[in-house]
């Protein structure tokens, strides 16, 4: 399979970012509406990863003060390193604006993905969104 990943603001990024994240987070782990779209998105730095046909099935974003949120792979795809790379692309982005770290809140059960990638947990697992979770932190070298 041959995939691209692109990088952008929400006025070039929403039409691919859109359509994952409301099928992962809205329709599958059942995330309101309310909580998934936010203002913070026009502020963002946005990856896409798009498949053969054309179609997104990946995302995530990267906000201002250096958080990686909304890291949205389509079931299907799980597995294939296509999240690796959404992450790996968000974390360069901040390495080269200056960010000395990178924090996110990652879902408890996608916990041992993060720390695959040099993210360590601090603190205790809250709940967001009826989901648990716990904040990570990777710090650059």
């Amino acid at each position: 399979m041959t995939i691209r990943l692109s990088l952008g603001d929400w006025a070039l990024q929403q039409a691919g970012a859109k359509p994952v994240r409301h099928r992962v987070f809205v329709i599958e782990q059942k995330v309101p509406l309310d909580m998934e779209w936010d203002e913070m998105d026009a502020q963002c730095l946005h990856a896409v990863v798009h498949g053969d046909d054309g179609e997104p099935i990946a995302t995530g974003r990267l906000l201002p003060d250096g958080h990686i949120g909304r890291m949205a792979v389509v079931k299907s795809m799980r597995g294939d390193g296509i999240g690796g790379l959404v992450l790996q692309a968000l974390m360069e982005e901040a390495r080269k604006r200056g960010d000395r770290s990178v924090v996110l809140s990652a879902q408890t059960q996608a916990e041992p993905f993060y720390q695959r990638h040099g993210f360590t947990r601090e603190g205790e697992e809250f709940m967001e969104a009826g989901i648990p979770h716990v904040q990570m932190r990777h710090v650059f070298a």
